[in-house]
């Protein structure tokens, strides 16, 4: 009897899915081309209209991945003009579904060309020009050129935080925007202050841009979240004017609490570094 019942459930395990094994889906784009059978889909293999979601989300979530290219924010070059926002290209997740669905649920194999949406960047032309022209905030160091490997570091912050948009309402972390400094970064050995001692290390001399970077933002409507000073003086700003990083370590955080986006403008040039706030003509403290 247990045999008889083995060999039914056996012959039911391996004749029930033959009708939809020869129903597959084809998923194409520039660079893909998938074809995946009906059963994959299947959350179990004896009940034919049941799908299982998990597998729908990884596939889904794996072509998102394979067709994303971000969008690119309008910035302003060294001139001060606009360069244009670039739309960014991502998956149309709810087109891809309506198919795949339709797909399961009928009779026949299908081809399904990957349908993609347009990502609007964050930071348009418009915006730009907006919150460019009103200055509100600006502060300036100094440093020692002849010092290659320093400079070149402060150099490389400064690019980093250059251009950067923060919204209302929205958190700045300095080591997130600027990032881990490594050598493959191009970050170089320069002096820094470790236990109040002097030491060299990579990526020494960004302090000066964050702390350049307090300075400027030291505004009515900021709201300082994370600060930390030094173990010892530092020369390039006034006693307690500091904001010291380390990847591992310490951050400097702001908030923006203005009714408008804040735009930062960084720049090191000839021993000198500037930082220079601006928003629009409107801007003023959100109202609590």
């Amino acid at each position: 009897m247990i045999k008889k019942i083995m060999f039914m459930f056996l012959l039911l395990l391996t004749s029930a899915p033959l009708a939809s094994e020869a129903q597959s889906l084809t998923i194409t784009d520039e660079t893909i081309n998938e074809t995946i059978t009906r059963n994959h889909f299947l959350l179990f293999p004896m009940e034919e209209s049941m799908i299982d979601l998990h597998k729908v989300r990884s596939l889904v979530e794996r072509f998102d991945k394979e067709v994303y290219r971000a969008p690119v924010n309008a910035a302003l070059n060294d001139k001060g003009e606009i360069i244009s926002a670039k739309p960014g290209i991502g998956l149309d997740k709810e087109n891809f579904l309506e198919q795949l669905y339709a797909f399961f649920y009928g009779k026949e194999s299908a081809v399904v060309t990957i349908p993609k949406k347009e990502i609007y960047p964050k930071v348009d032309n418009e915006l730009l020009a907006e919150i460019s022209t009103n200055e509100i905030g600006s502060f300036a160091t100094y440093f020692t050129e002849s010092n290659k490997e320093r400079s070149y570091n402060i150099f490389l912050a400064a690019k980093a935080v250059n251009n950067r948009v923060v919204f209302p309402g929205e958190t700045f972390s300095f080591n997130k925007v600027v990032g881990e400094r490594t050598k493959e970064r191009g970050y170089k050995r320069a002096p820094v202050i470790v236990k109040g001692e002097l030491a060299e290390d990579i990526g020494g001399g960004i302090c000066q841009v964050s702390s350049t970077l307090f300075n400027a933002v030291n505004l009515k409507g900021i709201q300082i979240v994370e600060r930390y000073s030094h173990s010892r003086r530092v020369p390039y700003v006034p006693p307690g004017k500091d904001a010291t990083v380390s990847w591992w370590g310490p951050d400097f955080v702001f908030k923006n609490e203005y009714n408008y986006p804040i735009l930062i403008r960084a720049a090191s040039n000839n021993g000198k570094m500037i930082i220079r706030i601006f928003s629009s003509e409107a801007v003023e403290v959100k109202k609590q």
